[in-house]
């Protein structure tokens, strides 16, 4: 009888090898059970596909065709194109950049990680058995096994055991017996298993685990771009953008002013208005919010940041001179279901956020933010009789929408409402006589401002075209703001428009692509500064192309002109190019140059100097342009290295990065001509930022990352009294950051050391008043330190201490005692205002229901 069975088993394993000869066998790049679903539900797309199946552990996609107009070129296009490599053809990066990161199958620290505790033995052996009566298991003689794909085989012996050496393009373990239902078994990193047909199995134990970066970088974009997770945005207190990047050396934040608690930002040492500043690549944060604006994008709200220094793609515009940032707001279909956020500091300072999302159906989703902050108390540590800090309420609520429709249409759509208002200057109660009037006079500082957007996306991807796609954005605002600074109103007026159409494809195959569309500025501004008032109206049309050509991993191109129309300042063309190579998976070597060109707004840009009695001036300002002044245009170069490399026996990455700016026109901001004005007016030398940056990041320890990063910068300007190093900006800095997670009770501690170097101070020696004042600040140290404590999945809570040595500048604000006089100055401002600070919150989230992978 045994005899008999094997030649049934013979037969049968001869038919079913002779049906998987009309299978076809694909290699496709993915790790999870994401990467699966979504490749097996695009591949059932194709015409004359018919059953699929992806395995991800040998990245082979079995495909069963359903008629003659099978195509295995249409088929691997159609896969690459919602971004996963094929043995033909590579995903664009960006859509491989949109993907979950748990797929990213290009990093080779997360493939390593999946790999990590995976078996690579030649052979695997086990026994079979067959259910008997009662919990009986009866050895399965002479079943049969094969590795799925291939005619590599065995059959049991009379004890139901075998061997079998492993196949090196499949883990998939194939086991059948006559009259009962084959099963398969994935046998990556195992060894041995005992199999009960029709009745489960059992194997070793397996578990794979990933950790998630923080802060990750790509190696295969031609743009360098660094990620900055939650996970990173999470280590301070991070309660808006201008306060997300205290663990990002490559960012540096200061005060514009010692009244109104303004942040700004920069990179590259050139100021935050020479970035773009984009939410979900559209326009965002430009014109009269280029400084205030960082306040307008609570944290909580923040799903990730991307930065990229240097000169961006075509495609986001000509505004970017120094770097882009781009901003994802959490997605309402995959957020948190609930997600609350409390925040409290010692300047009794109170914000909440509320993050809600909704999934009405499958192709219908919504998220709810809202977010508000009050500051009520009066706070004045250095005893100057002004206020440290800023009081007054903040309340900003945005609505989101994202949909899908049965014919590819994808998009979202969404409004935000920001309301603030912030009053600073003299304590109440304090002694606000003018010396020798007896006339109570405070100097106070009040800032209403009210803001509506909407935007809406949509996109459709060519079925019948590989990698083909149109994709269309638009945006609206209406920003009016009203603001008092001691004697001087200033009140200002935005209404915005922003259309652009994006078309993309590919020139024969995946290693030629293009893109290409039309774009559309439109601003209306309305200034009034004291008696004087500004109007102007930009008109922006224009039209761009960018060709990527890409060669294996190793090499890519990205070619990029933009020809746009400015109403007042004219034609002008915007060329771009960024190249990469990588001598391997873990090395990049980037170059980037290109120009760029904005038009900049005087007074919302240079907010700081409102605090102080400094009469605004444009010197020979120009007729029928904005303020008189020329449009700002520079040229950015960048040469940058990355590499991963084993450190003591850990992965660490080396990021070297140098960049250079040069002006071609520039609206120079002097403070040092004359203490009682800032002075305005066109670049007529040279001006330059030379920016170089190292930084290391290494997994030191389980569980303990390390960060250091060194960076200097040389930024000079051609002022009145010569070439001058640029006031505020330090020559050389310093960073370190450390994190721990403890395995066991859900602590974890981050601690940010930051050394800024010396700064140039403007010259005041005019200034009677200014008896403290110097020529260069000292270089002194920030420490920032946080705890958190993880209790359950679902709360977390934090105590931190900003400013933990409590490092203050001395008399910040220069005649604090007469601030109605011509010598009164809040905006000298090189170091720490406030001192030590102490805060605490908690995060509580409820995540969305599981989802079947």
């Amino acid at each position: 009888m045994r005899y008999i069975y094997f030649i049934l088993l013979f037969l049968l394993s001869n038919a079913v090898l002779k049906a998987q000869k009309d299978t076809v066998y694909i290699w496709v790049d993915g790790l999870c059970g994401m990467c699966k679903n979504r490749i097996e539900k695009e591949a059932v797309k194709v015409e004359g596909v018919g059953a699929v199946n992806y395995n991800v552990y040998n990245n082979i996609l079995s495909v069963v065709p359903s008629s003659g107009a099978f195509n295995n070129d249409k088929l691997q296009l159609a896969i690459a194109g919602i971004g996963h490599d094929t043995e033909k053809y590579k995903a664009d990066s960006l859509v491989y950049l949109s993907l979950h990161e748990c797929c990213y199958y290009r990093d080779p620290q997360l493939r390593a990680d999946h790999l990590e505790k995976l078996d690579a033995s030649a052979s695997v052996s086990g026994i079979v058995y067959l259910k008997g009566e009662g919990n009986k298991k009866i050895p399965a003689v002479g079943a049969s096994i094969y590795w799925e794909g291939t005619n590599l085989g065995e059959f049991t012996d009379e004890n139901g055991a075998f061997v079998i050496p492993r196949a090196g393009t499949t883990s998939l373990l194939i086991f059948s017996y006559v009259g009962e239902p084959s099963d398969s078994v994935d046998m990556r990193g195992q060894k041995d298993i005992n199999i009960v047909l029709g009745g489960g199995y059992e194997l070793q134990a397996i578990e794979i685990t990933y950790k998630k970066k923080p802060t990750s970088y790509s190696f295969l974009t031609p743009v360098k771009v660094q990620l900055l997770g939650e996970g990173e945005l999470a280590k301070a207190a991070c309660c808006n953008l201008s306060e997300s990047f205290e663990t990002t050396p490559s960012i540096d934040v200061s005060y514009t002013d010692a009244v109104t608690g303004t942040r700004q930002i920069e990179m590259l040492g050139l100021s935050g208005a020479n970035i773009l500043i984009t939410r979900e690549n559209i326009p965002d944060i430009r014109g009269l919010s280029a400084i205030y604006g960082l306040t307008f994008l609570p944290g909580s709200w923040v799903e990730g940041i991307q930065l990229s220094p240097g000169i961006g793609s075509v495609a986001n515009g000509f505004e970017s001179i120094s770097g882009q940032i781009n901003v994802e707001l959490k997605k309402p279909e995959n957020s948190e279901r609930l997600y609350f956020n409390f925040y409290a500091n010692e300047m009794n300072r109170f914000e909440a956020n509320l993050n809600l999302s909704h999934s009405l159906n499958e192709n219908l989703h919504t998220g709810l933010l809202l977010h508000a902050k009050r500051q009520r108390d009066q706070m004045d540590r250095n005893d100057d009789h002004f206020m440290d800090g800023p009081i007054g309420d903040q309340y900003i609520v945005a609505n989101r929408w994202k949909f899908s429709t049965s014919n590819g249409i994808q998009g979202q759509w969404g409004i935000k409402g920001t309301y603030i208002q912030n009053n600073s200057g003299q304590l109440n109660g304090s002694n606000h006589e003018h010396p020798g009037t007896g006339v109570y006079n405070p100097w106070l500082a009040n800032m209403d401002t009210r803001r509506m957007e909407g935007w809406y996306k949509m996109g459709y991807l060519f079925p019948e075209k590989p990698k083909t796609s149109i994709g269309l954005q638009l945006s609206a605002l209406n920003h009016d703001q009203n603001g008092v600074f001691g004697k001087r109103k200033y009140d200002a007026f935005q209404q915005s428009f922003y259309a652009n159409l994006l078309y993309q494809s590919i020139i024969g195959n995946t290693n030629h692509e293009f893109r290409g569309g039309l774009s559309y500025q439109y601003d209306r501004f309305d200034e009034t500064l004291g008696e004087s008032n500004f109007k102007r109206n930009e008109s922006v049309p224009g039209a761009f192309s960018e060709y990527t050509y890409k060669y294996l991993n190793k090499f890519s191109l990205v070619a990029g002109l933009r020809a746009d129309n400015h109403n007042q300042y004219g034609f002008f063309v915007t060329p771009r190019l960024h190249l990469r190579f990588s001598t391997n998976e873990k090395t990049a070597w980037r170059l980037v140059a290109g120009r760029g060109q904005r038009t900049p707004s005087v007074f919302a840009e240079n907010i700081g100097a409102l605090a102080s009695s400094r009469v605004y001036q444009v010197i020979n300002p120009k007729p029928n342009i904005p303020y008189g002044l020329n449009a700002e245009v520079a040229w950015n170069t960048g040469l940058s290295f990355s590499q991963e490399f084993q450190l003591y026996k850990k992965q660490a990455t080396l990021n070297i990065e140098l960049f250079h700016t040069r002006f071609v026109n520039q609206m120079v901001v002097d403070y040092d001509a004359n203490p009682q004005r800032v002075l305005f007016y066109n670049l007529t030398g040279k001006s330059y930022a030379t920016s170089f940056q190292s930084q290391l990041d290494i997994e030191l320890l389980p569980r303990l990352d390390l960060r250091f990063a060194y960076r200097f910068n040389d930024v000079k300007t051609s002022y009145m009294s010569g070439l001058l190093q640029r006031p505020f900006v330090s020559k050389h800095k310093g960073f370190a950051n450390f994190a721990y997670v403890t395995i066991l009770g859900g602590w974890k501690f981050d601690a940010t050391i930051q050394w800024q170097g010396q700064k140039r101070i403007p010259d005041l020696k005019k200034n009677p008043a200014a008896v403290f004042a110097i020529s260069e600040s000292p270089n002194f140290f920030i420490v920032n330190a946080q705890i958190s404590k993880s209790v359950g999945k679902k709360l977390e809570m934090y105590l931190g201490l900003e400013n933990l040595f409590n490092y203050k500048q001395d008399y910040p604000i220069i005649s604090a005692d007469d601030p109605n006089s011509e010598w009164f100055d809040g905006s000298m401002v090189w170091g720490p205002v406030f001192g030590r600070m102490a805060y605490t919150g908690l995060r509580f989230r409820i995540n969305q229901p599981t989802k079947n992978p």
